[in-house]
């Protein structure tokens, strides 16, 4: 099997209409990869920076006709500044211990993750969590995609998927224990990954897209300085949150 490096050698499809994922009164198209051969590390990794994200072993780019929302954002880790909110949930959860572990199937894993589903997510499409689909989403795997585990002691209380790409971490999802609200798991995960970034010295953190009509993507407009992608150029921007 040959292996391809290069972007340009890859084929893309765009999709038909469907029901769009953010505004339930519009309808979405998609860019997808369509090739049968497995993304590299460095293809990702430009496929990413030009807007891409992944779900499961889907890659693919909104590209709607009539509508630009979903603006792809990112944090450039090495200008990153905690808020005073930020400093006391990463203190908050110091005592947790993070482990990166293989892309396999773990009953552990899974029990949690379905108990996320089912009580954070019972009204979206995700509801209700099956093995298969989780498997299908979070266990794809590409040599770039791992698991972070956080444990409380020897208790597994969250976890991260992310992808360790040539210039950064993209932030692909996170589920946590529904009991720990008090921790805002979702926030620390994310500031882990921008302290992690820095550790491996990578650039960027990319958190997927924002939407400035979406308020369940408001959250990454606290992450400053923030970049997003207009008219094929990064740019740091101001949000507010």
């Amino acid at each position: 099997m040959t292996i391809k490096n290069n972007i340009d050698e890859l084929s893309f499809f765009l999709s038909q209409s469907h029901d769009c994922s953010y505004f339930p009164d519009r309808q979405a198209k998609s860019l997808f990869t369509s090739d049968s051969t497995p993304l590299t590390t460095e293809q990702y990794s430009k496929l990413n920076a030009l807007g891409f994200r992944r779900s499961g072993d889907y890659v693919y780019r909104p590209h709607c006709e009539s509508c630009n929302e979903c603006t792809p954002a990112r944090v450039p880790v090495h200008k990153f500044e905690f808020s005073r909110t930020q400093k006391r949930t990463f203190k908050h959860n110091q005592d947790l211990q993070s482990k990166l572990v293989p892309i396999q199937f773990e009953q552990e894993h899974y029990q949690l993750y379905e108990r996320y589903i089912n009580a954070r997510h019972a009204d979206g499409s995700m509801f209700p969590a099956t093995p298969e689909q989780y498997q299908d989403f979070i266990l794809y795997p590409y040599p770039f995609a791992h698991l972070v585990e956080f444990r409380l002691k020897q208790r597994l209380i969250a976890i991260a998927l992310i992808d360790i790409l040539v210039d950064g971490l993209s932030a692909v999802y996170s589920f946590f224990d529904p009991k720990e609200e008090k921790r805002s798991l979702g926030s620390f995960i994310i500031l882990w990954q921008i302290e992690e970034a820095k550790r491996r010295k990578l650039s960027y953190v990319y958190l997927g897209y924002w939407l400035k009509n979406c308020q369940k993507m408001s959250y990454k407009a606290k992450y400053r300085p923030i970049e997003l992608r207009y008219f094929d150029n990064w740019r740091q921007v101001k949000l507010i949150d």
